[in-house]
């Protein structure tokens, strides 16, 4: 495995990938590295205290579009509507490419630990096994993929690092000093 050094990672970073694959805690820990700013798109896209529900796409896509203007960033998430403007701003994709049945197991595996502490877990929300997300998980993003692998096809500058499971990742973590 080639490892870029950390140093080479660049100053605004796009992690993609299926729900809970350690997208924003790769985005903290990198960010916290490199010291600039991590954004949890899902946080941007919910309103705080609801059951995930969505805020206005024109609202969302006003703030995505303020924090993609800044000069450095980590952004995790997916967010199609907006994936197109992040990707010409970044300088480097990480893609979390795991299989949607690992990526339902780990779901479903956080849904029995406590969400104290927990990065990117959207204020008041409940706690809880997500059939919708399930099912987003398994059937919608195998079709995302495709259109994000086609979408990539517009930005051939764009460097991408595929990460196929966590005992990849982790060794991304080791090379890059995360914790």
């Amino acid at each position: 495995m080639n490892i870029l050094p950390t140093e080479s990672l660049g100053k605004r970073i796009c992690i993609i990938g299926p729900s809970s694959t350690g997208k924003s805690t790769l985005a903290d820990s990198l960010a916290k590295k490199l010291g600039i700013k991590a954004h949890h798109l899902d946080l941007t896209a919910h309103i705080p205290n609801s059951n995930f529900e969505r805020r206005p796409d024109p609202e969302f896509i006003a703030e995505h579009n303020k924090i993609i203007a800044e000069e450095t960033w980590v952004i995790d998430g997916n967010y199609s509507i907006t994936m197109n403007e992040r990707l010409a701003r970044a300088k480097l994709l990480i893609w979390l490419d795991y299989t949607p049945l690992y990526s339902v197991y780990n779901f479903i595996m956080r849904c029995f630990k406590p969400v104290e502490n927990r990065i990117g877990h959207l204020e008041g929300a409940p706690h809880k096994i997500n059939p919708a997300l399930i099912k987003h998980t398994l059937i919608q993003y195998p079709k995302n993929k495709v259109k994000y692998k086609k979408l990539l096809q517009f930005h051939p500058h764009l460097p991408v690092i595929y990460i196929h499971s966590m005992k990849e990742l982790n060794e991304y973590y080791k090379h890059w000093g995360l914790n």
